[in-house]
């Protein structure tokens, strides 16, 4: 289980986030725990922001999200088991938590969060080495379940180089394009060139050109005009890219790049790009169709197991109440002879199994699901491999446009490219449903461009 946290301020966007329905399919705030507010994440988070107010921190937040392995259907009860190991870890025992999960395309995640703000001493616990210490716990969780460890946590220098930010992926969605596949492109480039003037070819036979930066060093602009960071999206330190490139200087600015390529590229394959991104609207709709009309057959299902088990929960309420005396000689002569204190103890223990079983049936529930929603994504992935195959073919077209253009002999493509670097995609651990709105244990960027939110 892939743990990732961060201490944040914001209380209200971070709940926003967490009860985002538009962007999950489904949403349960499972557990608010220490907070005034019992059923409402927004003013549990408010609360703790108000009292983070009598001290001077910031970031009264701690934000983890829980990540199993995608190929794993993983029940609550193995969630709430590595959110309270978490908290012992973290040393934020006993503090206001809140916990909500989220699912979409056929995959569940949790999110836990931590008021930072002790209320006896009015000052923030001390938070050292969170991402080690989520980092060992992440892997006794893979040990313990018997999952295969992803090689990155083995071995840091086996690190998948796909993986990528929110901020990549971000960028990636303003042009609409597979992340994986665009830092597949960068990463190949990058180890098949051996030089300044190699990467630069082998990048623009893809259609992106080198520029200078506005600030960090060298960036790739597309015919789109959006700028990527060369060493971010390559996977590489910053050092290396200005160790290949001596003269910096000599590139053209990144407006200069986007004018330049403005000129180059042809109206009527703009057109053509136009036209086969409108072609892939048409055949969205009958899937869209699906997959809303499972969700909300799903959402319905739920609702209604929720309130069978609520009707439940009163009627074995009522019995369990019903055992005990409740006034007179009875109750006065089960508690002389301790038989009051057996039948309260029978009644607790019989509630927490109802509790259990009741969370068993939900987790049942959401498996057959989960399993459901896996097989229609395996329908939308197809589709989309197809539709990535086109648009790489449309890219390619363009790139050899803009090379003619120029003078240069134009290259192509093999069909199968995109198809090559796909299955790399496949294998990686994919984090754009681990922290929106949330920053990561900060750290340097190399990269740039612009719209990211750091």
């Amino acid at each position: 289980m892939i743990l990732k946290g961060s201490q944040r301020g914001n209380a209200a966007k971070l709940a926003t986030h967490l009860m985002n329905m538009q962007d999950n399919e489904h949403v349960s705030l499972h557990e608010l725990r220490g907070f005034m507010s019992e059923d409402d994440l927004h003013g549990a988070l408010k609360e703790s922001e108000a009292i983070a107010k009598g001290t001077r921190c910031q970031q009264h937040l701690f934000s983890l999200s829980l990540n199993p392995p995608q190929d794993k259907q993983v029940d609550t009860a193995t969630f709430e088991a590595a959110i309270e190991m978490a908290e012992q870890r973290l040393g934020l025992n006993g503090q206001p938590r809140a916990v909500v999960f989220h699912e979409k395309e056929g995959r569940r995640h949790a999110h836990a969060v931590w008021s930072r703000i002790d209320t006896d001493t009015m000052t923030a616990k001390q938070l050292s080495f969170t991402k080690r210490r989520l980092m060992g716990l992440s892997q006794e969780l893979y040990l313990q379940h018997g999952w295969d460890m992803p090689k990155g946590m083995i071995d840091r220098a086996a690190k998948n180089p796909l993986t990528f930010t929110r901020a990549e992926w971000q960028q990636a969605q303003r042009t609409k394009q597979d992340p994986q596949i665009i830092k597949a492109i960068f990463k190949d480039a990058w180890q098949r060139s051996d030089s300044a003037d190699a990467l630069k070819a082998a990048l623009e036979a893809r259609g992106y050109y080198l520029a200078k930066g506005d600030r960090r060093g060298i960036v790739a602009v597309d015919y789109r005009g959006e700028a990527y960071a060369l060493s971010r999206w390559s996977g590489v330190k910053a050092k290396d890219v200005t160790a290949r490139f001596k003269e910096v200087e000599a590139l053209p600015s990144i407006e200069e790049q986007k004018q330049r390529l403005g000129g180059l590229v042809a109206d009527k394959l703009r057109s053509h790009a136009q036209e086969l991104a409108a072609g892939h609207k048409k055949l969205r709709p009958a899937l869209e169709l699906r997959r809303a009309q499972m969700v909300e057959r799903h959402r319905t299902e739920r609702t209604e197991l929720a309130h069978l088990h609520k009707q439940r929960e009163a009627r074995e309420a009522a019995a369990r109440a019903a055992r005990l005396p409740q006034k007179g000689w009875g109750k006065l002569w089960s508690r002389l002879t301790g038989k009051y204190s057996e039948l309260k103890a029978q009644s607790e223990h019989d509630a927490w199994q109802a509790l259990r079983r009741d969370q068993a049936e939900r987790d049942k529930m959401i498996a057959k699901q989960l399993d459901e929603r896996q097989r229609l994504q395996e329908v939308i992935k197809k589709q989309r491999e197809e539709q990535l195959q086109e648009l790489m073919s449309i890219r390619q077209q363009l790139a050899n446009v803009m090379l003619m253009k120029q003078g240069k002999n134009p290259t192509i493509m093999p069909k199968d490219a995109a198809q090559k670097l796909r299955p790399q995609a496949r294998n990686t651990e994919r984090t754009r449903e681990t922290r929106p709105g949330q920053g990561r244990e900060r750290e340097r960027s190399r990269g740039p461009t612009r719209g990211f939110e750091r």
